[in-house]
């Protein structure tokens, strides 16, 4: 009996010598799905759920996604939309890219429970300063299963221009920027006008499909993608950074004829707008003195989403969607500049030309400009070069 008793004795520390420590995600609660705690772990962890509510795009303020995996082979082919890629390996080397606000909240994360990379990396920004870290232990193996949103670097859409690989590569902008400058290979489907050029997307929907517009402002490129999965395309990717990322890198066209300057109506002398580069707009220093000395002569139209408007806009600007503009274009004044915006002028000068060529009496304008808004009405325009 004796002997017996200690048999079971031992087979029950042996097996709890074997059970993996759980813990709650440390930063959901103690109602949190549990996590599997292994040796070395940071210590504030959080799941797919907390992650998504992270993950947009124009980036969430005041957070910071980073992909601790090698670029390469892992960040590159397949990240998070939005995160950074610091390699724990190069760390040290690219600590430059973490942000001065040391009160931002830093997710990093990598290949998964097994992979400690991100691990590592966290307690490496404690150190540095940073006291809002977490890690998603469950990484891009779990992202990925759970979430069709992924995205491609620069370097990736290089390599598959270089290895005339098979896919399609997106311009989500409206054509008149498109016609500016695209990145190589790159056909123009207007998110605007997706449903009507759904016939240009590949017959064979296995065809990896990526997306892209004018940076980590422009939703576009988003949306066209959720409406191609939509349409059971099965490989469908963004590149968030977009085309400014990509001319920054690469370079643009090899020649670009600015559009030759136009006149404002002269019958608005209260609202002294200056012609920009690009036919209709105006320039950021006339919108700026009209907007803040005498709001009232003009309309402001912010033709971005509801959700983005809402999040932060310029104070005294309506919100009227890109996409509801043509039904309700009728009512727009015609007794005063009606200037739109956006955050890269790539819908704004979308709404001109839908004006101009529906309602060629209305005086309307846009800003070609990146726009910032923050909460509070806060918000940064700067002109494009």
């Amino acid at each position: 009996m004796k002997t017996k008793r200690c048999t079971l004795l031992v087979a029950l520390v042996a097996s709890l010598a074997v059970t993996p420590l759980v813990y709650p995600t440390a930063a959901l609660g103690a109602d949190a799905p549990a996590i599997q705690v292994r040796e070395g772990y940071y210590k504030a962890l959080v799941d797919f759920d907390f992650m998504r509510q992270n993950v947009d795009i124009p980036l969430k303020k005041g957070v910071m996604i980073i992909d601790s995996r090698p670029a390469a082979r892992q960040y590159d082919p397949g990240h998070i939309p939005g995160a950074v890629n610091i390699p724990d390996t190069q760390f040290d080397k690219q600590v430059a890219k973490l942000p001065a606000d040391k009160s931002t909240l830093l997710l990093f994360y990598c290949g998964g429970f097994e992979c400690m990379l991100s691990h590592n990396s966290a307690f490496k920004a404690e150190k540095l300063g940073y006291p809002n870290v977490k890690v998603y232990p469950a990484g891009m193996p779990d992202w990925k299963a759970k979430s069709p949103m992924i995205s491609v670097s620069a370097a990736h859409i290089k390599k598959l221009i270089d290895d005339k690989a098979a896919y399609m590569l997106i311009d989500a902008r409206p054509k008149r920027v498109a016609d500016k400058g695209m990145i190589p290979t790159a056909v123009n489907i207007s998110d605007t006008d997706f449903d009507k050029n759904v016939a240009m997307l590949p017959a064979d929907k296995a065809t990896p499909l990526i997306y892209y517009c004018g940076g980590l402002e422009c939703v576009l490129s988003d949306k066209s993608a959720e409406k191609a999965r939509k349409l059971g395309y099965t490989t469908v990717l963004t590149y968030p950074p977009g085309y400014p990322e990509w001319e920054e890198l690469f370079g643009g066209p090899a020649s670009a004829s600015a559009a030759p300057a136009t006149t404002v109506a002269a019958a608005q002398p209260a609202a002294a707008l200056v012609p920009g580069k690009e036919k209709g707009s105006v320039t950021v220093a006339s919108f700026e003195t009209v907007w803040k000395s005498n709001p009232g002569s003009l309309m402001l139209i912010d033709v971005r989403d509801p959700k983005e408007f809402a999040a932060g806009t310029i104070k005294g600007a309506v919100n009227l969607p890109i996409n509801d503009l043509e039904k309700k274009i009728a009512t727009l004044p015609m007794d005063k500049p009606v200037v739109f915006i956006c955050g890269t002028g790539a819908r704004s000068g979308e709404a001109y030309d839908t004006v101009k060529l529906l309602a060629a009496q209305v005086q309307a304008y846009f800003l070609d400009a990146d726009i910032k808004f923050a909460a509070n009405d806060v918000y940064t325009i700067t002109a494009k070069k």
